[in-house]
């Protein structure tokens, strides 16, 4: 568990927090100053010497990257792809299944917009079913060991919705998704860096993941893994020289590792930026980041509860750092802009971000703020304290 001094250290080390009190992670963290050092030093060498030759340069350091992340949620570098962000790491996945019309999907009621839309988008006619809720706003298992059927191609789960503060029990879904011989693709997209993830111990078979939320890494970023086992199945939509050879005049052989769902060209300031985030968490602990956020959450949404016109908007038997609210009277972009005025960034969801979860349980909108583990009890008193004179 984090000392006072190691967050004091944690917030020397991330010069953000001189500015504002910062309570949108679950948008985009406030990086380490190794972050933003790494990308500014790799851009400035990039306009001095030149975008490849620098490239040559750090081959070493950007290839460590890979297994810097595959550390991080105990799979192999050859299972990682590193892409432009968490969509497309979760439509290289995705789209890479060889669908046929009539093919189920079985997801979760909280399932982030992107991921429902490419369902909805997507060329063949797919099926969608939603996992009931328990009262609690847990997944109901037991209902979910009766949707498969022989149709079943796919069960597609958001760890940690956007907002809702939900903690989906995964590793039971993985268990009989295997149960079940079903492909299992994991949305850690809020999850990554805020919770240990082990990817044996869930069970996907594919997980996505971006670098600008917990994992306090660059924007413009993101990774994506792929079990051994599952890359043969998957056919990438999308292939160019980095991902394929180009053998003979009618000829070509695709890559066997993760790295098929790459292009050639990529962000690689991001990269390094991205091995900094990694980097910093690894060396801290994914563990006590989760003890820490549980801490910092749990005070948040006690204070939340006893102000009188906020309701907060929470579900599930584990809750995560996105904590959800309103306030009585108040518009959600007004709550917003009214905190940031006060030098306090939160951010707000509407029912397009997670359309069956908002409309089942009647909310038009909600405030969101998520803690990390720089915050501080002091941050949240403020934000407590703003929230009770707001008129």
């Amino acid at each position: 568990m984090f000392s006072a001094k190691d967050i004091e250290r944690f917030r020397i080390e991330t010069d953000g927090v001189q500015k504002v009190i910062h309570f949108n992670n679950a948008g985009s963290a406030l990086p380490p100053n190794t972050v933003r050092d790494a990308m500014v030093n790799y851009i400035v060498e990039e306009a001095t010497y030149g975008g490849y030759e620098v490239n040559s340069k750090y081959t070493d350091k950007i290839e460590s990257t890979y297994e810097l992340l595959a550390k991080l949620i105990n799979a192999h570098k050859e299972e990682i792809a590193i892409l432009e962000n968490a969509t497309a790491a979760w439509n290289a996945a995705f789209q890479a299944i060889d669908w046929e019309g009539g093919d189920e999907i079985i997801t979760n009621q909280p399932d982030y917009a992107s991921n429902y839309l490419s369902y909805l988008h997507h060329q063949k006619d797919l099926v969608i079913r939603v996992i009931p809720n328990l009262e609690n706003g847990d997944p109901n298992l037991e209902a979910f060991t009766q949707m498969f059927t022989s149709k079943t191609k796919l069960v597609s789960i958001t760890h940690m919705p956007t907002n809702g503060g939900l903690v989906t029990p995964v590793k039971e879904i993985g268990k009989i998704c295997r149960q079940k011989n079903v492909l299992y693709l994991l949305d850690a997209c809020q999850s990554a860096g805020q919770y240990p993830l082990d990817v044996n111990e869930i069970g996907c078979g594919m997980l996505s993941a971006t670098g600008r939320k917990y994992l306090r890494g660059p924007r413009g970023i993101g990774f994506l893994y792929v079990r051994k086992e599952v890359l043969p199945k998957l056919n990438p939509y999308c292939i160019d020289l980095h991902s394929a050879n180009w053998t003979g005049e009618n000829t070509y052989e695709v890559r066997d590792d993760a790295r098929k769902f790459e292009n050639w060209e990529g962000n690689r300031a991001a990269t390094m930026g991205l091995n900094a985030a990694v980097s910093y968490i690894l060396e801290i602990g994914t563990e006590n980041i989760w003890k820490r956020i549980c801490e910092l959450s749990g005070k948040l949404r006690k204070g939340l509860r006893s102000i009188e016109g906020v309701k907060v908007h929470d579900i599930g038997s584990v809750q995560s750092g996105i904590i959800s609210f309103t306030v009585d009277g108040k518009s959600a972009e007004d709550v917003k802009q009214y905190l940031f005025g006060r030098g306090i960034n939160v951010s707000w969801n509407g029912v397009p971000n997670t359309y069956l979860d908002m409309t089942a349980r009647g909310l038009v909108e909600i405030v969101r703020t998520s803690v990390h583990y720089y915050n501080t009890e002091e941050e949240i008193d403020i934000l407590l304290s703003a929230l009770e004179d707001f008129e």
